[in-house]
């Protein structure tokens, strides 16, 4: 209890995060698309899901902007946002005003989570996890208030990643040092040579970083076999890092498909689980350990039933600007640099003129593929069906189209 009053005065005394209060929720594609419960659901179903109607929990919601972004993403929904800084609540209700949004906030712990009394589709919980003395039992206690079907999204920091930064709060907290002000200068007065200063110092930091990254209380390291270790706890099964694309083990091999054979051969075995271990190992670049996960297991071995399959574009795509730069991309048989519009794999990632001649219906609604299939060989009668079925499953695996078996 001492520890969660210290973050708590911690937060009320800097509030997180600092976003303006004016800045709106809908401006980040990227961030609609996370926390758009289509998104997760489809990782784990592959299934399209109507959010209209569902209750989604933020949890730690500080200030609030997540929580606008997650009743942005997903409109007709319920969302609820907690945290225990009385400070950071006040301002999210000032931000949800400001910004016309019917979001409820209230002062409460994750311990106390059964006091609101209803259960969640969706828990998100960003930015929390890592400062707690026991993650593992916050995540039951979330489960406790999730649906049966329903998915929280939560975060680690990574020890790995952020080594040096731990290094260096263990040397602040040496010296009793509390104050932004004493951090930077204390960097400011080590030679420019000593390790701490050349792997975590930033001149240009402010005092939310300086805090974040130096001061933060109960913050702690975590690696992919704690991640599974938590889960295990909590009888919860991983759906998929939140930015998946940039955890292929594969991206890190100059010859995929010419490995080692005895590597190659470990690689084929290993679990998903496994599989972010040993990327963590040769390549720890992630800050956070960022994922979805449920009560239900993703399902694996997915193959597209193409006779009986529905084609849906994400929701974010779902734009006029986009649907307008499609359209005028496929006059000009130029490529449509669909990534501008929904910037998910830090890449552009362009798409064929042809390809996307054959995707416009789907900004009308979803197509059954016969139909796509059928309005492919009006266009280009002398190309195979397969060259549209190899592109519909490569945007899938980036996650621009959906192919629901389901409907």
């Amino acid at each position: 209890m001492e520890l969660l009053e210290k973050i708590r005065r911690q937060f009320d005394s800097a509030p997180y995060p600092k976003t303006p209060l004016d800045k709106p929720p809908q401006d980040d594609p990227y961030l609609l698309y996370t926390h758009n419960l289509v998104t997760a659901h489809y990782l784990r179903d592959r299934r399209v899901i109507n959010p209209q109607g569902k209750s989604i929990l933020d949890v730690g919601c500080g200030t609030g902007y997540t929580s606008l972004v997650l009743a942005a993403a997903n409109p007709g929904t319920n969302v609820v946002g907690v945290d225990i800084s009385p400070v950071s609540i006040e301002l999210a209700r000032q931000r949800a005003a400001h910004h016309g949004y019917q979001v409820e906030f209230q002062v409460l712990g994750i311990s106390e989570l059964a006091q609101l009394g209803q259960s969640f589709d969706y828990i998100n919980c960003d930015e929390v996890l890592y400062l707690l003395p026991d993650p593992g039992l916050a995540l039951k206690t979330m489960t406790d208030v999730l649906q049966p079907d329903g998915i929280i999204r939560a975060n680690l920091h990574s020890l790995y990643q952020r080594f040096e930064f731990f290094l260096a709060q263990e040397f602040f907290r040496l010296v009793g040092v509390e104050e932004v002000d004493t951090v930077r200068s204390t960097m400011t007065a080590l030679k420019d040579s000593a390790t701490t200063k050349v792997r975590t110092w930033l001149p240009s930091y402010d005092d939310e970083g300086i805090t974040c990254n130096y001061l933060l209380t109960g913050d702690q390291g975590h690696t992919i076999r704690n991640l599974a270790a938590l889960l295990q706890q909590s009888n919860l099964e991983l759906i998929s890092m939140v930015n998946w694309r940039q955890w292929q083990l594969e991206s890190l091999f100059s010859e995929p498909d010419n490995l080692p054979l005895f590597l190659a051969i470990a690689i084929s075995e290993m679990t998903l689980l496994q599989q972010l271990e040993m990327f963590e190992l040769i390549n720890p670049i992630h800050r956070l350990l960022d994922f979805w996960c449920s009560v239900r297991p993703a399902q694996i071995g997915w193959q597209p039933n193409w006779a009986e399959l529905t084609v849906h574009l994400h929701p974010q795509l779902v734009t006029p600007e986009a649907q307008e730069a499609a359209a005028t991309t496929s006059r000009r048989a130029e490529p449509f640099l669909i990534s501008w519009y929904l910037p998910l794999s830090g890449t552009p990632n362009p798409v064929d003129s042809k390809l996307t001649s054959a995707l416009l219906p789907l900004w009308s609604g979803p197509q059954t593929f016969t139909r796509l299939a059928d309005h492919w060989q009006k266009l280009y009668p002398d190309i195979p069906i397969q060259i549209l079925q190899d592109g519909l499953v490569e945007l899938d695996s980036l996650g621009y189209i959906l192919l629901d078996n389901h409907d």
